[in-house]
């Protein structure tokens, strides 16, 4: 049994007699002193009567989704895309346990959402209800924190508390549980001056003697490397890192949640690291004197086997949640802070070490431009006449831009998305890093659209991904939400039949989906698209790509969905194969370069 947890609000200074509303009508009047302008749900009984108060708002768009877990993703999307908080509404029961997937994602993935569901009246908890479900137990987990409202009073302050934890800190979903009876009682409506949050106290300034201490190693080393991890585009520090990493001259490499973090077209800027990273990103953090960690958490699809990870690196870790800094690789100079802020210290503390003098990197860019020149990032065009993906992807990418938003689902398409795709700005790149959800991209997608509707949006999905949750189409059609989608049809699940053909001796075992067949299509994403009112378009021949790229990027009274028909023989490379140290990467199938066999 959850137990009601409600922050404490400091006391009303006004002596003008609060206004007598709802709980259901204080849900909508906090939403709108909090700003919030735009929401993704789907009804239900519990949460009945706050839908019949928002059906009135003349401030906040509401977003009907077509399934829970949509919604979580759309809310998902909307706050990677535009740097703030997400909001999803659902019912109790099924309607709250669709949303589970969603919470995970974003808290793996340090996303801020706001998450509402309503549950059953307070004298039936317990009692194994209809559709009662203890929500707040569940989510516990994977949320930064879970409220339970039983009164009507409570609502303002829960709300405003939920938003805050939300947004603040380390980002991430906080779920607020609202029961039918406090969605119908009445009170006064307070809204708090203060928040007072005992026990959470996020700290964003770093202790000044660390700043110096990192600063110093990164004037002493001769094999630096900036590891930078998704916590610079949470914290919004693209310029501060821009500006340090210029200063430094050292290498910078971007984690898959940092894509766009730092400019792929800038010179000191050797790629993604980790599991399908570039061989320069890779090796260059294998060989590395110093790694200084920006907002990045070690992740085993980075570090590979972490007892081999940057064997003669000093490590400073710089993270605003405690929890990380020496949770996998212990910190040789530990700062807890808000990356934007430790930056922007980081920038005056090394322009006074460096001041006395500097190692000479000189000697450490040759060898990576040495990397560079040898291992570039290309593909191999398939054998059995089908279209390469990469080449698709990366098509996409140059013909939209940078201005472009770019939402994956996972898997191959997924790598190769952020492999092959050029970002150049922060909150232009979504996908699930963390939990890895399929079903992510549509949704979130969807979800940037809305909050960024002047920007071209794409998913760029896998035909197992698309078919998880491609009824959001219809949400889309219907509210004007004309993304754009590339289905990667390998008729497979692309990455496990990958890990099949490598690992398990091409026994492909249940991963035909039998989606791109000459004869076969089960479904037809052209006509699935036609019945969701989205133009279709199936793209066989390569002739064909450029012109359904720019048919689609023409395309904005609809949804669009392009089926590229593409072998599904096609790999993602470079691989580091799982439970391997990374100076095992591997450039190709059947090629490990001598110095990886060293």
């Amino acid at each position: 049994m959850a137990t009601d947890v409600t922050p404490r609000s400091a006391a009303r200074t006004t002596t003008t007699e609060p206004e007598v509303l709802t709980g259901s009508g204080a849900i909508l009047r906090s939403l709108e002193k909090l700003g919030v302008k735009d929401v993704f749900g789907l009804p239900g009984g519990a949460i009945i009567p706050f839908y019949d108060e928002l059906m009135a708002s003349t401030t906040i768009r509401h977003i009907l989704v077509r399934h829970e877990q949509g919604g979580g993703h759309a809310a998902e999307g909307y706050a990677t895309a535009s740097g703030g908080v997400g909001v999803v509404i659902a019912t109790s029961g099924p309607g709250a346990t669709n949303l589970v997937t969603a919470i995970a994602d974003a808290h793996m993935d340090s996303v801020p959402l706001l998450v509402i569901t309503g549950q059953v009246f307070s004298t039936l908890m317990g009692t194994d209800a209809f559709q009662e479900v203890d929500i707040v137990g569940i989510t516990m987990p994977i949320t930064k924190h879970s409220f339970l409202v039983t009164r009507a009073e409570d609502v303002p302050s829960t709300l405003a508390a939920a938003y805050h934890v939300a947004s603040t800190g380390r980002p991430g979903p906080v779920l607020v549980d609202i029961t039918k009876d406090a969605q119908q009682g009445r009170a006064p409506f307070v809204w708090p001056t203060k928040l007072d949050l005992p026990g959470y106290r996020p700290v964003t300034k770093a202790h000044g003697k660390q700043i110096q201490a990192a600063a110093q190693l990164l004037a002493e080393a001769e094999r630096p490397v900036l590891y930078v991890g998704g916590g610079i585009i949470r914290s919004g520090a693209s310029a501060e890192l821009l500006a340090f990493a210029e200063a430094s001259g050292a290498p910078v490499v971007t984690t898959l949640m940092a894509r766009g973090a730092f400019p792929d077209s800038h010179p000191q800027h050797l790629g993604m690291p980790g599991m399908h990273g570039t061989v320069p990103a890779v090796l260059g953090i294998q060989e590395s004197d110093l790694l200084i960690s920006l907002g990045a958490r070690f992740d085993d699809r980075v570090t590979g086997k972490v007892s081999e990870f940057a064997p003669n690196a000093k490590i400073v870790h710089v993270d605003i949640d405690p929890a990380e800094i020496s949770k996998i690789r212990v910190a040789d100079v530990p700062i807890v802070g808000d990356a934007k802020e430790v930056l922007t210290d980081l920038i005056a503390a090394y322009g006074q070490a460096s001041a006395g003098g500097r190692s000479d990197i000189g000697p450490w860019w040759k060898r990576l431009n040495t990397l560079r020149e040898n291992f570039p990032l290309g593909y191999t065009e398939p054998e059995d006449g089908l279209l390469a993906p990469q080449a698709i992807i990366k098509r996409i990418g140059e013909l939209t831009g940078p201005e472009g938003v770019y939402a994956s689902g996972v898997g191959q398409h997924q790598m190769w998305a952020a492999q092959f795709i050029k970002y150049e700005r922060p909150n232009s790149w979504l996908n699930s890093g963390g939990a890895g959800t399929m079903g992510y991209a549509v949704p979130a997608a969807m979800g940037a659209k809305v909050a960024e509707p002047q920007r071209t949006v794409w998913a760029i999905d896998g035909d197992g991904c698309f078919q998880m949750t491609n009824q959001e189409l219809a949400t889309c059609t219907i509210n004007d939400i004309p993304i754009k989608v590339a289905v990667i049809n390998n008729s497979s699940l692309g990455m496990v039949r990958q890990w099949q053909t490598l690992f398990y001796e091409s026994r492909h075992s249940f991963t035909d989906l039998e989606t791109g067949h000459e004869t076969r299509m089960i479904p037809d994403f052209v006509k699935l698209a036609d019945a969701y009112g989205a133009l279709g378009i199936r793209v066989t021949r390569p002739e064909e790509v450029d012109p359904a790229i720019k048919l689609a990027l023409e395309t904005n009274d609809r949804p669009v969905v392009i089926d590229f028909v593409v072998s599904r023989d096609s790999m993602v490379w470079p691989m580091v194969p799982q439970g391997v140290g990374n100076s095992s990467v591997q450039y190709a199938r059947d090629h490990a370069p001598e110095w990886a066999e060293e």
